[in-house]
């Protein structure tokens, strides 16, 4: 056995394909058709989101990225010594390489992803660079209770990590919830590292989801190829499209995949008719002010400590404290 694998734990609490098919069959035959984001990212998924993330139009990416290695310093400067890092939905763990480098003496790094593949790569490439870190993944999704098991000890204070703003793609009282559950992960003395995308013009934002190369678009319909073969789906992706708008009034994006035509899918022997025009809503995305999210993150029991941006006030890193 190599070493990258001894050292990467792998623990498997993931939704099993049932769980999968029913969401699926229970969203698309709801009066506003529907499928979960967190769908999305089989490993087909996650790699397009890959490519996603060096496009032009998506500035989101590279903007964290700089302002982490910016302020990597001064993020294990809050943490402390033998920090323990948690990240939610790890994917490719790039972004993290960045604060294990800078955090002084690491105990641990725990990763929780929903793409089971991705999230073994990840790992075990992660325990070959970085041999003397216990490592554990925990294939799950976050947003439902599960088991994170026994983790190693250690004799510092433990860091959440949830970049990508991601956390937009809660609906606020969501976010609150998903907060308010890491605190239960982080316990009294931690804290949480969140990237949030910050409001902007429509253009920006539209454009950021809408790439020219049709990257985000690939990804949306991967969905219905994701269905088509673990649930004996017959989507005919040609007549589906891809479809984003930035909806100023709440401040978000909004993504679906419209039906280019009137038409009847069988999924799983189940037939689900689409008009056209008709909408399956896939993803929120939203945006906020530094003020806007600082409320929402002391509705669940955080006080922000420091607050980064890049210099074009495009996105915005918060370091939380348990209030």
């Amino acid at each position: 056995m190599r070493e990258s694998e001894v050292l990467a734990q792998f623990r498997d609490v993931a939704p099993d394909e049932a769980t999968f098919r029913d969401s699926v069959l229970e969203g698309l035959s709801a009066r506003r058709k529907s499928i979960p984001c967190r769908y999305l990212y089989d490993a087909r998924g996650s790699a397009l989101f890959e490519e996603i993330c060096e496009v032009p139009e998506y500035y989101l990416t590279r903007t964290e990225t700089q302002i982490l290695e910016d302020k990597a310093g001064d993020i294990a400067a809050l943490i402390g010594p033998g920090a323990q890092l948690v990240e939610f939905g790890s994917g490719a763990s790039r972004k993290v390489r960045t604060l294990l480098r800078a955090l002084q003496r690491p105990a641990a790094y725990v990763a929780i992803d929903i793409s089971r593949e991705q999230l073994r790569a990840a790992t075990e490439a992660l325990a070959a660079d970085f041999p003397a870190l216990p490592i554990v993944a925990v294939c799950a999704d976050y947003m439902h209770p599960f088991d994170l098991g026994p983790l190693p000890d250690t004799p510092g204070r433990r860091l959440g990590f949830f970049p990508g703003s991601t956390i937009g793609n809660f609906t606020p009282t969501e976010a609150v919830d998903f907060l308010a559950g890491s605190r239960l992960v982080v316990g009294d003395d931690g804290a949480m590292l969140v990237g949030v995308d910050m409001q902007k013009d429509k253009a920006t934002l539209e454009a950021a989801y809408n790439d020219a190369q049709g990257v985000t678009s690939a990804f949306s319909l991967n969905l219905l190829e994701r269905i088509n073969r673990e649930l004996d789906a017959d989507f005919s992706l040609d007549r589906f499209a891809h479809e984003a708008t930035y909806n100023e009034t709440v401040g978000r994006i909004e993504i679906f995949i419209r039906s280019l035509a009137d038409q009847v899918v069988t999924i799983s022997g189940r037939a689900i008719a689409f008009a056209e025009g008709e909408r399956i809503h896939t993803e929120y995305s939203y945006k906020y002010s530094i003020e806007g999210f600082h409320r929402l993150a002391a509705r669940a029991g955080f006080r922000p400590v420091r607050t980064w941006t890049d210099r074009g006030n495009l996105f915005s890193i918060h370091y939380l404290a348990v209030a």
